[in-house]
């Protein structure tokens, strides 16, 4: 179609075709969510075999779901599917959690400086409420609690910021890192990420950017060593070299 003169606007009259909605999320997310859940929580470790016919049988799914999540993990690096030989739970690559690192580190460190000038006495009261939880889950032992406060406490740092769309970039890149984080949390681990979190918390309550830039630059540069200390321990998890 060929346009003479300015474009002029009017009554719209294209044809545009029908969406039919679906309720979400659908059978295929909730196969992702689960699958991928497994995968980063090492249920299914690094070279673990997988099957579409031996998932859709357990979910009490179809297999054209499964097919749509297998893909959707192979994309992201956390399957690898071979016709030929079957499906397997990637290898971790280290160049990809460097990668997840340097975009978060990136988001959460602007996220830092802005919640420093939205913080108040009032609006601090949650992360305080996490750092107390997050004792309380060190005391009791208990490694998936600290995992899940730990992701609280950054997520109530976007939410002080009201920025809190910045945790959905930042949750789609931070998975290659979770593996690593889950193989290195004991509790000295734990111990010197709650150090970490209330060195950050201290920089936002006193309004110190520079601070908490810092400390959150700090805390998450220490994927660095966590992956060389989860190396020495499961090296036959990790990629040689990454392609």
């Amino acid at each position: 179609m060929t346009m003479n003169g300015p474009i002029l606007p009017g009554t719209m009259d294209i044809s545009l075709p029908l969406i039919r909605q679906q309720p979400q999320p659908t059978v295929a997310d909730q196969v992702f969510d689960t699958l991928q859940q497994r995968i980063l929580t090492l249920e299914l470790p690094p070279q673990t075999k997988i099957s579409e016919t031996e998932v859709s049988r357990m979910m009490g799914v179809s297999r054209q779901p499964v097919r749509e999540a297998f893909k959707r993990l192979a994309k992201l690096g956390f399957l690898q599917i071979r016709p030929q030989s079957g499906t397997t739970v990637s290898l971790i690559s280290e160049e990809a959690v460097l990668r997840a690192q340097f975009i978060r580190t990136a988001l959460e460190v602007k996220t830092c400086r802005k919640a420093c000038e939205t913080a108040t006495a009032q609006a601090l009261a949650p992360l305080h409420t996490l750092i107390a939880r997050q004792k309380d889950a060190i005391a009791a032992k208990d490694r998936d609690m600290f995992h899940a406060l730990d992701e609280e406490f950054h997520i109530a740092i976007c939410e002080l910021a009201d920025v809190r769309f910045v945790w959905d970039l930042i949750h789609e890149s931070k998975a290659h890192m979770d593996r690593i984080r889950m193989l290195s949390l004991n509790t000295t681990s734990q111990q010197l990420a709650l150090q970490e979190h209330i060195a950050i918390l201290d920089a936002i309550s006193a309004g110190d950017a520079d601070a908490a830039e810092a400390a959150m630059t700090e805390h998450l540069s220490r994927i660095v060593v966590l992956i060389d200390e989860v190396k020495k321990q499961q090296h036959s998890f990790f990629q040689e070299t990454d392609t």
